[in-house]
């Protein structure tokens, strides 16, 4: 029998995904992606400070770059399987052209923070982010857990082009930008291999492609994969001839 705390889990995780689904089934205002061109975007959440040393250089041996999402309260935080990215990692990313994102301060779920707790929080994220040497202020977002909220999408609007989160999916008719879908990079590696599908999806019916992962390690997390599985997949779509950009490039290129 589980645990009261393990119930509380489930329950919590079945809230996530029911908002989440509410989200995306009630958009009102969705958008299409319009273009002849296969696009993919490669994202790091939290920003291990391996997604810096390993998955930004594999990104710019091919030519591209990509989108971190960063949570200044993780800021230099040492855990047992991985160490997060500093402030000095942070304004390296943005000074060797990648997007510098929002993933909130605390690294909560929205639904936790409570309308004026997220606009601090926010403020918080982006002053930690100037401070840091990242300019200008980060314009899309990151949903921590994945977990979306109703209720914080004003707020939302209000700050960023877009929020992503995951959904497993492509992007292309009545697409949410506050609810961009997303595909996860990570172990076991069996699994992580098999992401060249979505690439091949995506070049036979063009629309834009958003991967998403954690730490890019020999021995990765759960939430993270290897620099040989991804340095794979980044030449896989640039050989198939997508285009490679950041959530914010990708966007303009879809003119939203």
């Amino acid at each position: 029998m589980p645990s009261f705390s393990q119930a509380l889990s489930r329950v919590d995780g079945l809230v996530d995904r029911v908002a989440n689904r509410l989200i995306w089934r009630l958009a009102s205002k969705p958008r299409d992606v319009i273009t002849d061109a296969p696009l993919v975007s490669f994202t790091f959440d939290d920003v291990p400070d391996t997604a810096l040393h390993n998955g930004a250089a594999i990104l710019e041996r091919h030519g591209v770059r990509g989108t971190f999402y960063i949570a200044g309260g993780l800021a230099g935080r040492v855990e047992t399987d991985r160490t997060l990215i500093s402030p000095e990692g942070c304004a390296d990313l943005a000074c060797r052209g990648h997007e510098v994102g929002c993933h909130t301060y605390s690294h909560s779920k929205i639904r936790r923070l409570g309308g004026s707790g997220l606009a601090r929080d926010l403020d918080r994220n982006a002053a930690y982010l100037r401070q840091s040497g990242v300019g200008p202020a980060a314009t899309n977002f990151a949903f921590p857990y994945n977990a979306a909220w109703p209720l914080a999408r004003r707020e939302l609007a209000r700050r960023y082009r877009t929020c992503r989160a995951a959904g497993e999916g492509i992007n292309r008719t009545a697409v949410d930008p506050l609810m961009l879908k997303a595909v996860e990079i990570r172990q076991p590696e069996t699994d992580a291999q098999a992401l060249t599908g979505w690439i091949e999806d995506v070049v036979d019916r063009p629309g834009w492609l958003v991967f998403f992962t954690h730490d890019i390690a020999a021995r990765p997390t759960p939430y993270g994969c290897t620099p040989e599985t991804f340095e794979n997949l980044v030449r896989y779509a640039v050989e198939k001839g997508c285009v490679v950009l950041p959530v914010e490039q990708a966007l303009d290129r879809l003119g939203w």
